[in-house]
């Protein structure tokens, strides 16, 4: 299957910095706000996200690690046995402005079972949703509300994130599936 290359590294950048500004904006400041970022690429996104806002406003952001394992809809069809990562968010998301963020936004499921997560820890005062690429395909009544770049794609490609804290590198990828095989 070829894998094409539709985000470099200095567009991520700009991305995360646009979608900083967004949050910002949205939130009238970042005095509120906590990110939380979905295991395994979201984390490090999150964390960037953070280090951007902090340098606008001057005020430190909470970031903390969501694993969704146990709460998604389909464990048991995908993993017999679900490995389970460890969530840390170092404060209480009771009354905050809690903003999800993740690498690819697709079917929905994720981000509800992400929600479900959260309410488990406390009662959030509003859930917003950032992401890297939005690439469509919903199931579920789930919008975002920061996108960093939307690439419709079919169901038979696949988007690969790549960051550079847990890939070594940062670009954003789509696999096509060989058409040669499909005759």
């Amino acid at each position: 299957m070829p894998e094409r290359v539709l985000i470099c590294a200095e567009d991520i950048r700009r991305a995360l910095v646009r979608i900083a500004h967004e949050i910002v904006e949205k939130n009238k400041g970042a005095h509120n706000i906590v990110l939380v970022g979905m295991q395994t690429r979201g984390v490090p996104l999150a964390r960037r996200l953070a280090n951007i806002i902090e340098s606008l406003e001057k005020i430190p952001v909470p970031v903390g690690s969501l694993d969704i394992s146990l709460y998604r809809d389909d464990f048991s069809f995908r993993h017999p046995k679900p490995v389970a990562h460890h969530t840390d968010i170092p404060v209480t998301v009771t009354n905050k402005q809690v903003v999800i963020v993740d690498d690819v936004f697709y079917t929905g499921r994720s981000i509800r079972a992400a929600m479900d997560a959260l309410i488990d820890l406390g009662r959030p005062q509003r859930i917003q949703l950032a992401v890297l690429v939005d690439r469509g395909h919903r199931e579920l009544p789930i919008r975002a509300d920061y996108v960093g770049k939307n690439i419709p794609t079919s169901r038979t490609e696949q988007i690969k994130v790549y960051v550079k804290e847990v890939d070594g590198e940062d670009k954003v990828t789509i696999v096509s599936p060989d058409r040669r095989n499909n005759r």
